[in-house]
């Protein structure tokens, strides 16, 4: 087996990874596929894959950074939810990625609560925000789902081309 098919085969371990990833609270799914396919362009020499087609990959991918962060807060934000459920809801994703996947399922879910809380106190608008977070977060990863298979046909159709 050459070098260059090694590298294709580790690209397609990596837009593998990605995918299910992009699933997968834990992994970085869109960030790992879109390491896969420029590894595989690199692995080519760029020769069918161009700098413009991985200029809208690198920015398909900056686009699901926004998607991971702004999904969840405006999910909680939808039901009304105050600021400070918002910023809850934000610091929980953020502290969830590092307790694993119990703390980015739960994270954003006590985030959203907590800032509600130390907003109004009311327990019933808190557990609105926090379930409002949950219905973000189903969408964040439907919109990053659908982000990693544009990147997979935008790279499939430049290959081809």
């Amino acid at each position: 087996m050459s070098v260059d098919a090694l590298w294709l085969v580790l690209a397609v371990v990596l837009v593998c990874i990605g995918v299910a990833g992009s699933v997968l609270p834990a992994l970085p799914g869109v960030p790992l596929v879109f390491a896969g396919l420029l590894l595989a362009a690199w692995a080519e020499d760029f020769e069918r894959v161009s700098w413009i087609a991985l200029v809208v990959l690198g920015l398909l991918t900056i686009v699901s950074f926004v998607i991971d962060f702004a999904a969840t807060a405006l999910g909680a934000k939808r039901v009304g939810a105050t600021k400070l459920a918002v910023l809850g809801a934000m610091i929980g994703t953020f502290v969830g990625i590092f307790l694993g996947l119990p703390g980015l399922i739960l994270g954003p879910f006590v985030g959203a609560i907590a800032g509600e809380m130390l907003s109004h106190g009311r327990m019933q608008q808190a557990a609105r925000a926090g379930f409002a977070t949950w219905i973000g977060l189903i969408f964040g990863t439907l919109a990053k789902l659908a982000l990693v298979f544009t990147m997979l046909g935008v790279f499939a159709f430049a290959y081809l081309v």
